[in-house]
Parts: structure tokens; C-alpha cells; sequence
């Protein structure tokens, strides 16, 4: 979903969110924060007066009536978020329509493997299962000590947030290599004192311990650098 997030120079982003549980009504309150214009859809009328104050659009209705989604004008907005994951039938269902309607980008959330094959299946663009990246999140961040967030690119891939291992500190990138020693890449850091990020960083600049690295790698090789410095 990273793709959503972005705001355009030209106008607005425009995405509507079907189903306004939890996960719906946070993902509505965040993208209106950065600027995306939200409508706002639920069949449950205290649902949507929990959003109609901050999202563009809210409307009362029900999304498994093909109708009531051609009435909408779906086709025109960026991305159509289906978030009515706890209901199979109803999420399947929408994710139907949508297609037949030609939205352009379907997101849906997945309770199950075989949730999400059906989803991608009857035309959903990407599949979301929110609790279960979550909890991977939690648990990569808890399990290990020297990380300090993870999120992840697909199955294989992630980016983590890290503080730099002792043996680290006083060295330049250029003297650590760390792509070719760990198969892994600094994409940013977060230097603390003096505060300041970098994007990119070359090969001059020199960790101290109170930088925070972000890394991108291999699951598998982004797990050895936790374990730098305590074999």
C-alpha cells in the first residue's frame, strides 16, 4: 500500500474506504491527515458520524448493493479500500463489484490465506492483513535487541530501524561495507545529536552511537545484524 501514501503536487488523492471497523476508521483519520481526500462508506449510521467531522465524504449505505456503488463514482478515485475483512461473503462480494465497476486499485483486507487467494483472484490489486503484519511487527521488534522497528517488503523483504552495533561506532561506511559484508543497504540515518537525517548516506559518514540506521535487506540478512557483537 505504500503507493497510497504519497501526496500528489497536482491534486489531491482520492480514496474511499468500504467498512469502518478499526482498521477502516484509523486508515480514514490517516489519510486525511496527509492531505488525501477520503469518502468514507459503512452500512452502520454511528460508524460513519465517528468520521463525518474529518473525512470529505460519509455516507450510510450498503456496499454489497452494486447500485449504491455505481451511484458513488468509484471508477474515478485512486483506490477503493475494502476493509469488511470479517465478513467473507460481504468482502468478496464488494471486491466483485468494484472490478465490474473498473475501479483502478482495489485494496482488501484478508482474514485467511484462502481469503486472500479469492480476493486476488476476483480482481483485488493488493491484499491486506492488518493484524497479522502487525504482530510480525511486534514480535520482530520485541525478539530482537538492537531493533527498533521493522516493516516488512512482501515475505522476504523488510526495513529496519536499528541502533549500530558497538563495533560499528567511530567507523565511516566506507571502512564497514556493509553490503558486501551482510548483503544489506543504509538507505537513511537518524543522527540525534546534533539532530539531523540523511537519505542516502556515503560512504564518509562516520556511525556514532546515538545514530539509528535504517537498513533494507533480506529478512535472512537484516537477522545476522542482530546478532553482531554477541557471538
Amino acid at each position: 500500500m505504500a503507493k497510497f501514501w504519497k501526496k500528489s503536487f497536482e491534486k489531491p488523492q482520492s480514496i474511499a474506504v468500504i467498512g469502518l471497523s478499526s482498521f477502516g476508521f484509523y486508515l480514514c483519520r490517516y489519510l486525511t491527515d496527509i492531505g488525501t481526500e477520503v469518502l468514507a462508506l459503512d452500512i452502520k449510521e454511528d460508524r460513519i458520524d465517528d468520521v463525518k467531522s474529518f473525512v470529505k465524504r460519509a455516507i450510510v449505505g450498503d456496499a454489497k448493493d452494486k447500485a449504491t456503488l455505481a451511484r458513488l463514482g468509484l471508477d474515478e478515485f485512486d483506490a477503493v479500500v475494502v476493509s469488511v475483512g470479517e465478513h467473507l461473503d460481504a468482502s468478496i462480494l464488494i471486491t466483485m463489484y468494484l472490478r465490474e465497476l473498473g475501479v483502478k486499485e482495489i485494496v482488501a483486507k484478508a482474514l485467511t490465506e484462502d481469503h486472500a487467494k479469492i480476493l486476488n483472484m476476483i480482481g483485488a490489486s493488493t491484499i491486506v492483513f492488518p493484524e497479522r503484519d502487525m504482530a510480525k511487527r511486534i514480535a520482530q521488534t520485541l525478539g530482537h535487541t538492537s531493533l527498533l522497528d521493522y516493516i516488512a517488503l512482501g515475505e522476504e523483504y523488510g526495513i529496519i530501524e536499528m541502533a549500530p552495533p558497538r563495533s560499528w561506532i567511530g567507523k565511516s561506511l566506507a571502512e564497514l561495507q556493509i553490503r558486501n559484508n551482510y548483503n544489506a543497504q543504509v538507505v537513511m540515518i537518524k543522527e540525534l545529536v546534533p539532530e539531523n537525517t540523511t537519505i542516502i548516506p556515503g560512504g564518509s559518514h562516520v556511525v556514532k552511537d546515538s545514530d539509528i540506521l535504517v537498513v533494507i535487506g533480506a529478512n535472512e540478512d537484516l537477522e545476522k545484524l542482530d546478532k553482531i557483537d554477541k557471538s
